[in-house]
């Protein structure tokens, strides 16, 4: 049980350190006016095409208003753009501006290096047991997530 516990204080305080230090390193002078809840909202959008606004809410797991609050901040600040689709004038599309995918791309960059530092001294076995050992944590919580979405 030892193991279990030590592995349970070891994740607890990655999730914090990486919560804690991200909020330092990612929200810099060229980026003061966002949160780090608005970064991670520039990440779901992305820089691919652009995304309705259920499918950006449905990946956050947050509802359409928590959203719509949130992106019209995001809108105000220059960093993301809204325009309604062709095809469904029903359906918000939203998509990074040139701001937004200067924040994109630096958050992208700590996340790199943080892979990076996490990976350079494993060997490929090791690389593959951390994968498959994160794989099922993440399986765990997304079963977990349906359970309680399921409850509501």
């Amino acid at each position: 049980m030892e193991f279990k516990e030590n592995m349970n204080e070891f994740l607890v305080g990655i999730f914090q350190d990486i919560m804690e230090i991200e909020a330092q390193v990612i929200i810099t002078s060229e980026f003061k006016d966002i949160s780090n809840n608005d970064m991670h909202i520039i990440e779901k959008i992305g820089l691919d095409k652009p995304k309705s606004m259920s499918t950006v809410a449905k990946a956050l797991s947050v509802t359409m208003g928590t959203l719509t609050i949130a992106m019209n901040a995001l809108v105000k600040k220059g960093y993301v753009e809204r325009v309604r689709s062709k095809e469904d004038r029903r359906v918000v599309l939203v998509s990074l501006s040139e701001k937004g995918r200067e924040a994109y791309e630096h958050h992208r960059k700590f996340h790199r290096e943080m892979m990076d530092a996490t990976v350079e001294k494993l060997t490929e076995e090791e690389k593959n047991v951390l994968a498959k050992g994160l794989g099922n944590l993440m399986t765990y919580f997304e079963e977990y997530k349906g359970t309680i979405q399921g409850s509501k």
